[in-house]
């Protein structure tokens, strides 16, 4: 069994086969104009590689200042409540809509880049920078939806230790998750493990720029990023929890590590980006 996908533009609960989860990439190409309604989803706009978007919602305009890479800068980002008629427009480049299954209609919010949240994490060479944009203790408005985005430079590991959130196993904490890469450099390439207790699954899967791994279950970690080609990902996160969270469970075997990162240094590479 293999949840890695590749050459694929989204990621809907149907095709994941679980609930609330879903992410779309959309480029700006020929048709510099996405219009669609969101019946049933709440969705956060996450520029990757866009600029000057327009996002209209619900006849509102707003605009999103966005960036020219992930590797680029931090960017501003906009939540769109569910039941909503959208528009966006640009001249180029590409955005993600991450998106889950919520009944609940929250408000329009825009947060510039200026003000999103970034946090180092780990240390060594498991250092990595993490950019809070709608997780439960950076933005409050969302129902269900928790997003991120990940920086790890050459040669580092991020989702270290290895961690879950299954609701199995004594686990408490269920959320659906994906990741959607791109990788820094031509045919850059990194890797993503991913591990059930049973051992019904355990791959090992090697990761292009533009791949998506989606995790319905078990342990995931590390993912590294080779010494040549630094590397991103986005994570999106739902679940059936009555309160957004996303708390996890380390793997006992490795939940050590932690503590060993007393007294190493923070790869003096991060911050990789900001909101400049």
């Amino acid at each position: 069994m293999s949840w890695h996908f590749k050459n694929k533009k989204s990621i809907s609960p149907a095709d994941a086969g679980w609930t609330y989860c879903g992410m779309r990439i959309h480029g700006f190409g020929v048709e510099k104009t996405l219009s669609t309604y969101f019946a049933d989803e709440e969705v956060v706009v996450v520029p990757l590689s866009a600029e000057n978007i327009t996002v209209t919602v619900d006849a509102v305009e707003y605009l999103l200042k966005g960036r020219s890479s992930v590797f680029d800068s931090v960017s501003d980002w906009l939540y769109i409540p569910v039941g909503s008629k959208v528009s966006l427009s640009a001249s180029a480049g590409e955005i993600a809509l991450c998106t889950a299954k919520t009944s609940v209609r929250g408000e329009v919010f825009y947060r510039p880049a200026i003000d999103v949240s970034i946090e180092i994490r780990g240390s060594g060479r498991a250092s990595r920078q993490v950019n809070n944009i709608a997780t439960p203790s950076s933005f409050m408005g969302a129902t269900k939806i928790n997003v991120c985005e990940v920086l790890t430079p050459g040669g580092n590991w991020s989702s270290w230790p290895p961690h879950k959130h299954d609701g199995k196993d004594g686990c408490p904490y269920t959320n659906e998750e994906i990741y959607y890469f791109k990788i820094q450099g031509q045919g850059g390439e990194g890797l993503f493990h991913c591990y059930t207790s049973d051992g019904s699954v355990d791959e090992t899967s090697t990761i292009k720029d533009g791949d998506f791994y989606i995790v319905p279950q078990g342990f995931h970690g590390p993912t590294a990023a080779a010494p040549d080609y630094a590397m991103y990902f986005l994570n999106v996160l739902a679940g059936p929890n009555p309160d957004r969270t996303m708390s996890f469970c380390d793997d006992p075997a490795h939940a050590w590590i932690r503590q060993s990162w007393t007294g190493e240094e923070i790869d003096k590479r991060l911050p990789m980006t900001g909101a400049k």
